[in-house]
C-alpha cells in the first residue's frame, strides 16, 4: 500500500486522484501531522509517496511511475507517439502551468503591501491566461488533451485551475477548457479526493 503526503488543496491532490483512478489502496497523511517531514523530503514539498521502504518525490515523476507500473488508460502504452505526447502534456502541466500559478503564491507571501503586490499578481494572472489559451487550442477538436480519453495532465490542470480563486485576480478560463475541467471535477475519483482532504481521512 502507498502512503501519500499532502496539504489540502495543493498539487498532491492530482496524485491522489490518479491513485484512485488506478484503484490503488493508499494512506493519506497531512504533512503538518508529521513531526519531521524534512526526513521524508528534504525540500519540505509535497507530494511525497512512500511505497514500502522507497520514497518517491516530485509530482510529475511520481505520476509517471504510477502510470508505468499499473495498468491504466491515462497514459498510452502501445502507441509511442501518443505516449510521448501524453508525457509532454504532463510536463506542460507540471513545469509550465504549475510555476505560473506559483507566482501568485510567491507574490502574496513576499509582498506585504496590497497596493504594491497587485501589479505582480495581475502580471502573473495575465501569463496564466495566455497558457489557458494554449490549452483551449489543444482542445479545439477533442474533449481532453489526449483526445476523448482522460489523461493525467487533465487531472493536474483541474487541480491547478482551482488555485485562481485564492487571489484577487481575473483568470479567464476559455469555454472548452472550462468544460474539460468540469468533466474532471465530476469524476468520482476527483470528488472522493477532495472530500478525503477536507475530512483529513487517514486511511483510504
Amino acid at each position: 500500500m502507498y502512503t501519500l503526503y499532502y496539504l489540502p488543496g495543493a498539487c498532491a491532490l492530482a496524485t491522489q486522484v490518479v491513485l484512485r483512478e488506478l484503484k490503488q489502496p493508499f494512506e493519506l497523511v497531512d504533512k503538518r501531522d508529521v513531526d519531521n517531514f524534512l526526513a521524508i523530503n528534504p525540500t519540505g514539498k509535497i507530494p511525497a509517496l512512500k511505497e514500502g521502504k522507497n520514497t518517491l518525490l516530485e509530482g510529475a515523476a511520481i505520476l509517471l511511475y504510477l502510470l508505468k507500473k499499473h495498468e491504466n488508460t491515462l497514459l498510452p502504452q502501445s502507441d509511442i507517439a501518443q505516449k510521448q505526447k501524453a508525457i509532454e502534456n504532463i510536463m506542460f502541466a507540471n513545469a509550465t502551468m504549475h510555476p505560473a500559478y506559483n507566482r501568485l503564491f510567491f507574490a502574496t507571501a513576499a509582498i506585504i503591501d496590497d497596493k504594491a503586490r497587485q501589479p505582480f499578481l495581475d502580471a502573473a494572472a495575465a501569463a496564466i491566461n495566455e497558457l489557458w489559451i494554449i490549452v483551449e487550442k489543444k482542445l479545439a477538436h477533442q474533449a481532453f488533451l489526449a483526445g476523448e480519453q482522460v489523461s493525467a495532465a487533465d487531472i493536474m490542470l483541474a487541480v491547478y485551475a482551482r488555485w485562481g480563486s485564492y487571489f484577487p485576480v481575473e483568470i479567464n478560463i476559455p469555454d472548452k477548457v472550462r468544460k474539460m475541467l468540469a468533466r474532471i471535477e465530476a469524476r468520482p475519483s476527483f470528488i472522493a479526493s477532495v472530500a478525503a482532504e477536507q475530512t483529513h481521512s487517514a486511511d483510504v
